[in-house]
Protein backbone atom coordinates (compact mmCIF):
# COMPACT_ATOMS: atom_id res chain seq x y z
CA UNK A 1 0.00 0.00 0.00
CA UNK A 2 2.56 2.21 1.28
CA UNK A 3 4.57 1.82 -2.42
CA UNK A 4 1.18 2.26 -4.86
CA UNK A 5 0.67 5.77 -2.37
CA UNK A 6 3.99 6.65 -3.16
CA UNK A 7 3.22 6.53 -6.97
CA UNK A 8 0.70 8.54 -6.88
CA UNK A 9 2.30 11.18 -5.33
CA UNK A 10 5.65 11.44 -7.08
CA UNK A 11 4.21 10.25 -10.46
CA UNK A 12 4.81 13.26 -12.83
CA UNK A 13 4.52 13.44 -16.79
CA UNK A 14 8.08 13.39 -18.20
CA UNK A 15 8.78 15.07 -20.80
CA UNK A 16 12.39 14.24 -21.29
CA UNK A 17 13.85 10.55 -21.59
CA UNK A 18 16.71 8.75 -22.82
CA UNK A 19 17.06 6.73 -25.53
CA UNK A 20 16.81 3.05 -23.73
CA UNK A 21 15.31 0.76 -25.37
CA UNK A 22 12.16 -1.07 -23.18
CA UNK A 23 11.65 -4.60 -24.02
CA UNK A 24 8.73 -6.02 -25.58
CA UNK A 25 7.99 -8.16 -23.00
CA UNK A 26 8.12 -5.41 -20.53
CA UNK A 27 5.64 -3.59 -22.18
CA UNK A 28 3.43 -6.43 -22.65
CA UNK A 29 3.49 -6.80 -18.70
CA UNK A 30 2.36 -3.38 -18.18
CA UNK A 31 -0.42 -3.62 -20.10
CA UNK A 32 -1.72 -7.04 -19.10
CA UNK A 33 -1.47 -5.62 -15.17
CA UNK A 34 -3.49 -2.66 -16.44
CA UNK A 35 -5.98 -4.57 -18.38
CA UNK A 36 -7.83 -5.09 -14.72
CA UNK A 37 -8.30 -1.24 -14.72
CA UNK A 38 -12.36 -1.23 -13.51
CA UNK A 39 -14.92 -0.40 -16.01
CA UNK A 40 -18.50 -0.17 -15.68
CA UNK A 41 -20.46 -3.07 -16.66
CA UNK A 42 -16.95 -4.36 -17.65
CA UNK A 43 -17.23 -3.11 -20.83
CA UNK A 44 -13.10 -2.70 -21.18
CA UNK A 45 -13.75 0.36 -23.74
CA UNK A 46 -10.23 0.57 -24.55
CA UNK A 47 -8.02 -0.34 -27.20
CA UNK A 48 -3.64 0.34 -27.15
CA UNK A 49 -1.41 0.53 -29.96
CA UNK A 50 2.15 0.19 -29.07
CA UNK A 51 4.74 1.51 -31.41
CA UNK A 52 8.57 1.15 -31.15
CA UNK A 53 11.66 1.07 -33.05
CA UNK A 54 11.10 1.50 -36.86
CA UNK A 55 7.40 1.76 -36.24
CA UNK A 56 7.53 4.51 -33.60
CA UNK A 57 10.34 6.42 -36.25
CA UNK A 58 7.22 6.05 -38.93
CA UNK A 59 4.58 7.83 -37.05
CA UNK A 60 7.02 10.63 -35.67
CA UNK A 61 7.58 11.05 -39.29
CA UNK A 62 4.08 11.52 -41.18
CA UNK A 63 2.74 13.31 -37.84
CA UNK A 64 5.57 15.56 -38.44
CA UNK A 65 4.58 16.13 -42.33
CA UNK A 66 0.61 16.52 -41.51
CA UNK A 67 1.59 19.03 -38.95
CA UNK A 68 3.49 20.85 -41.37
CA UNK A 69 1.00 20.71 -43.78
CA UNK A 70 -1.02 22.97 -40.87
CA UNK A 71 -3.42 19.86 -40.69
CA UNK A 72 -5.97 20.67 -37.68
CA UNK A 73 -7.42 17.22 -37.12
CA UNK A 74 -9.12 17.50 -33.33
CA UNK A 75 -12.69 17.33 -34.90
CA UNK A 76 -15.68 16.74 -32.76
CA UNK A 77 -13.20 16.11 -29.53
CA UNK A 78 -10.61 18.96 -29.14
CA UNK A 79 -7.94 18.98 -26.63
CA UNK A 80 -9.83 21.94 -24.72
CA UNK A 81 -13.00 23.38 -24.37
CA UNK A 82 -12.96 26.31 -26.83
CA UNK A 83 -13.29 28.94 -24.14
CA UNK A 84 -11.52 27.75 -20.98
CA UNK A 85 -12.77 29.70 -17.84
CA UNK A 86 -11.36 30.08 -14.14
CA UNK A 87 -10.05 28.29 -12.12
CA UNK A 88 -9.13 25.64 -15.17
CA UNK A 89 -7.93 28.58 -17.26
CA UNK A 90 -5.17 29.92 -14.67
CA UNK A 91 -4.22 26.21 -13.63
CA UNK A 92 -3.52 25.54 -17.19
CA UNK A 93 -1.61 28.88 -17.40
CA UNK A 94 0.63 28.16 -14.42
CA UNK A 95 1.77 25.05 -15.76
CA UNK A 96 3.24 26.43 -18.54
CA UNK A 97 4.53 28.44 -17.40
CA UNK A 98 6.01 26.47 -14.93
CA UNK A 99 7.65 24.08 -17.60
CA UNK A 100 8.85 26.91 -19.80
CA UNK A 101 10.86 28.61 -16.84
CA UNK A 102 12.58 25.21 -16.07
CA UNK A 103 13.21 24.83 -19.78
CA UNK A 104 14.89 28.25 -19.63
CA UNK A 105 12.48 29.61 -22.63
CA UNK A 106 10.95 33.36 -22.29
CA UNK A 107 7.27 34.49 -22.80
CA UNK A 108 8.16 36.03 -25.91
CA UNK A 109 10.46 33.29 -27.69
CA UNK A 110 7.87 31.97 -29.95
CA UNK A 111 9.94 29.91 -31.71
CA UNK A 112 11.50 28.26 -29.05
CA UNK A 113 8.19 27.69 -27.22
CA UNK A 114 6.97 25.75 -30.53
CA UNK A 115 10.29 24.31 -30.71
CA UNK A 116 9.13 22.65 -27.82
CA UNK A 117 5.86 21.48 -28.04
CA UNK A 118 6.64 20.07 -31.27
CA UNK A 119 8.92 17.68 -29.11
CA UNK A 120 5.90 16.15 -28.23
CA UNK A 121 5.46 14.27 -31.79
CA UNK A 122 8.73 12.79 -30.89
CA UNK A 123 7.48 11.31 -27.55
CA UNK A 124 9.91 13.57 -25.75
CA UNK A 125 12.48 11.05 -27.00
CA UNK A 126 11.29 8.20 -25.50
CA UNK A 127 11.19 5.03 -27.50
CA UNK A 128 8.33 3.99 -26.87
CA UNK A 129 4.55 5.44 -28.24
CA UNK A 130 0.93 4.17 -26.78
CA UNK A 131 -1.76 5.29 -28.40
CA UNK A 132 -5.45 4.99 -26.46
CA UNK A 133 -8.57 3.99 -29.17
CA UNK A 134 -12.20 4.10 -28.06
CA UNK A 135 -15.19 3.59 -29.90
CA UNK A 136 -16.94 7.17 -31.15
CA UNK A 137 -20.29 5.90 -30.16
CA UNK A 138 -19.14 5.40 -26.51
CA UNK A 139 -20.60 7.76 -23.73
CA UNK A 140 -18.65 10.11 -21.36
CA UNK A 141 -18.85 7.25 -19.10
CA UNK A 142 -17.13 5.12 -20.96
CA UNK A 143 -14.45 7.66 -21.67
CA UNK A 144 -13.97 8.02 -17.86
CA UNK A 145 -13.21 4.70 -17.86
CA UNK A 146 -10.52 4.61 -20.90
CA UNK A 147 -9.02 7.10 -17.89
CA UNK A 148 -9.09 5.05 -15.47
CA UNK A 149 -6.65 2.05 -18.02
CA UNK A 150 -4.73 4.97 -18.59
CA UNK A 151 -4.32 5.82 -15.19
CA UNK A 152 -3.70 1.53 -14.34
CA UNK A 153 -0.69 1.67 -17.23
CA UNK A 154 1.02 4.81 -15.52
CA UNK A 155 1.07 2.97 -12.63
CA UNK A 156 2.52 -0.30 -13.32
CA UNK A 157 5.07 1.23 -15.90
CA UNK A 158 6.30 3.36 -12.47
CA UNK A 159 6.24 -0.40 -10.76
CA UNK A 160 9.09 -1.14 -13.66
CA UNK A 161 10.88 1.57 -12.80
CA UNK A 162 9.73 3.64 -16.28
CA UNK A 163 8.09 7.01 -16.74
CA UNK A 164 5.27 8.34 -18.73
CA UNK A 165 3.67 11.41 -20.27
CA UNK A 166 -0.02 11.08 -21.56
CA UNK A 167 -0.08 13.47 -24.23
CA UNK A 168 -3.49 15.01 -26.39
CA UNK A 169 -1.14 16.72 -28.17
CA UNK A 170 -1.28 13.63 -30.80
CA UNK A 171 -5.41 14.64 -31.33
CA UNK A 172 -3.39 17.66 -33.47
CA UNK A 173 -2.74 14.35 -36.29
CA UNK A 174 -5.83 12.77 -35.28
CA UNK A 175 -7.15 11.55 -38.89
CA UNK A 176 -3.53 11.10 -40.07
CA UNK A 177 -3.18 8.19 -37.32
CA UNK A 178 -6.62 7.19 -37.91
CA UNK A 179 -5.58 6.40 -41.13
CA UNK A 180 -1.93 5.02 -40.76
CA UNK A 181 -3.12 2.57 -38.38
CA UNK A 182 -5.95 1.54 -39.95
CA UNK A 183 -8.46 2.20 -37.21
CA UNK A 184 -12.29 1.62 -38.32
CA UNK A 185 -14.74 4.09 -39.17
CA UNK A 186 -16.46 3.85 -35.19
CA UNK A 187 -12.74 3.82 -33.56
CA UNK A 188 -11.38 7.35 -32.39
CA UNK A 189 -7.80 7.93 -31.69
CA UNK A 190 -7.62 10.08 -28.19
CA UNK A 191 -4.36 10.60 -27.04
CA UNK A 192 -0.67 9.17 -26.95
CA UNK A 193 1.83 8.24 -24.03
CA UNK A 194 5.13 8.71 -24.19
CA UNK A 195 7.07 5.53 -22.43
CA UNK A 196 10.75 4.76 -21.22
CA UNK A 197 13.15 5.53 -18.92
CA UNK A 198 13.09 9.26 -17.54
CA UNK A 199 16.55 11.84 -18.25
CA UNK A 200 16.37 13.08 -14.93
CA UNK A 201 19.38 15.08 -15.69
CA UNK A 202 16.90 17.40 -18.09
CA UNK A 203 15.94 20.99 -17.17
CA UNK A 204 12.33 19.81 -17.60
CA UNK A 205 12.82 17.83 -14.54
CA UNK A 206 13.20 21.04 -12.57
CA UNK A 207 9.29 21.82 -13.54
CA UNK A 208 7.61 22.23 -10.46
CA UNK A 209 4.73 19.85 -9.61
CA UNK A 210 1.65 21.19 -8.03
CA UNK A 211 -2.14 19.91 -7.15
CA UNK A 212 -4.95 22.10 -6.14
CA UNK A 213 -5.78 21.84 -2.17
CA UNK A 214 -7.82 19.26 -0.84
CA UNK A 215 -10.80 21.61 0.61
CA UNK A 216 -10.69 23.10 -3.12
CA UNK A 217 -11.97 19.61 -4.57
CA UNK A 218 -13.24 17.43 -1.69
CA UNK A 219 -16.22 17.91 0.69
CA UNK A 220 -16.78 15.07 3.48
CA UNK A 221 -19.69 15.40 5.26
CA UNK A 222 -21.56 13.53 8.31
CA UNK A 223 -17.68 12.39 9.68
CA UNK A 224 -18.86 13.57 13.06
CA UNK A 225 -16.85 16.81 13.16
Amino acid sequence: MTDLLDALRSRRSCRAFLDTPVPRETVEAILDAARWAPSGGNLQPWRVIAVAGGARDEVVRIAGEALFSGAEEEGEHPIYPPSLHEPFRSRRFANAESLYAALGIARDDKAGRYRWVAENFRFFGAPVGLFFVIDRRMGHGQWAHLGIFMMAVMLAADAHGLATCPQEAWARVRQTLHGHFSLAEEELLYCGMALGFADTAHPSAAMLRERTELAEIAELRGFGD
